[in-house]
């Protein structure tokens, strides 16, 4: 969120997409809009809760390809998604 555009405009901008540098806020890719910790704490969240399905990529960015942004937030994802869930407590 760009603060100044934000204080501007507010936070329902509704300049249009295309005029990207003068808008309070615009779409990104997973890992360009959030830092990675955020990502962290929200899949973490869904496996303490026991969600166990997919996680869905919308990408809308206007700063790169379908595809960049795709291969991108795939990346990145990879690092941060829970794939083993442990038998029992181990440690106890």
């Amino acid at each position: 969120m760009d603060v100044y555009n934000t204080a501007t405009n507010g936070v329902l901008d509704t300049r249009s997409f295309t005029n990207m540098r003068d808008r309070s806020w615009v779409f990104r890719t997973i890992g360009y809009g959030s830092d990675e910790k955020l990502w962290k704490d929200i899949i973490s969240t869904l496996s303490m809760i026991g969600y166990d399905g997919a996680v869905s990529i919308e990408h809308e960015d206007g700063l790169m390809s379908p595809r960049e942004g795709l291969e991108k937030a795939i990346e990145f994802l990879k690092g941060i998604i829970i794939r083993e869930k442990p038998d029992s407590m181990w440690w106890s």
